[in-house]
């Protein structure tokens, strides 16, 4: 068991902000909650109370896999004192709404496929979509019973070679239009299993170009892609809600030259604050 305290992370609010589909809240009270979070081909439970953390793993999973994943190595006190210093009133209050929510370094072909899936789409929809994906496909991980919760199976999402052609045609699996799309990016995937190292290895502006050149990746799927799924976090997506808030709040535009180099990072704190708003 891994204890931390961390400023600026907040289970809850980042399992909200619309980067991660397969995050389960398996436990909650008045002081604390626990979320069973399957990631990377295994998963972890994480304990939050307060700006104290335990994280369900050992110093070896916590320094290889763990740390890097929840995006504890980034500076976020510094973006904080930015986002202070700014004088962007509206952006002040939605940092200080949301200021628990990091961007998750998350496996890059979950992410691929996910955003795809999440592209005209709800939350409901997409998770039991992404949730049926991994069960008919993935890997069984039994989990091990961690802070006294119920043993129970998680299941790793679904590599390229790890889905027959045949499902993309279940209406089911509540794809709709986008199973063709989806059925062809496994098969690009498949075929080209280098791709994912190259996407890596590339720039932000040359990571976005490949993949706005596939059927079904839009300018918006492709910067939420790089943003959670490659790290670039200058990557600004822009959705409906995005481009409500950008029209109401900076119609003269917006300063991305203040925070360039983690302008993605503010685009959450926007965003969570929006859907927050928006959902009153």
């Amino acid at each position: 068991m891994i204890e931390k305290q961390i400023r600026n992370f907040d289970l809850r609010q980042i399992a909200d902000s619309g980067q991660c589909f397969r995050w389960r809240r398996i436990y909650a009270d008045s002081e604390s909650v626990i979320y069973r979070i399957p990631a990377m081909g295994s998963y972890i439970d994480v304990r939050q109370i307060g700006d104290r953390f335990s994280f369900a793993c050992d110093e070896n999973e916590w320094q290889n896999k763990w740390e890097k994943y929840f995006d504890l190595l980034t500076d976020y006190d510094s973006i904080e004192q930015v986002i202070e210093n700014s004088q962007d009133l509206h952006l002040i209050e939605a940092f200080h709404c949301g200021n628990g929510v990091r961007i998750l370094q998350q496996d890059i072909w979950e992410m691929i496929i996910t955003f795809m899936i999440s592209q005209n789409n709800n939350i409901k929809r997409i998770g039991n979509s992404v949730d049926l994906l991994c069960r008919r496909c993935g890997g069984k991980v039994e989990t091990t019973g961690d802070f006294g919760l119920p043993v129970e199976e998680v299941y790793t999402f679904p590599k390229p070679d790890e889905v027959p052609q045949e499902l993309f045609e279940d209406s089911s699996m509540g794809f709709g239009y986008r199973a063709p799309f989806l059925k062809e990016m496994y098969e690009y995937g498949r075929i080209n299993p280098q791709w994912l190292q190259e996407l890596k290895d590339m720039s932000y502006e040359e990571a976005y170009d490949s993949l706005i050149s596939h059927k079904g990746i839009g300018p918006k799927v492709a910067n939420c892609i790089c943003l959670f799924g490659l790290h670039h976090v200058d990557a600004f997506p822009i959705d409906t809600h995005v481009r409500q808030l950008l029209d109401k709040y900076y119609a003269e535009g917006f300063d991305f030259d203040r925070y360039a180099g983690f302008a993605g990072i503010i685009q959450q704190y926007l965003f969570y604050y929006e859907l927050l708003e928006s959902g009153k």
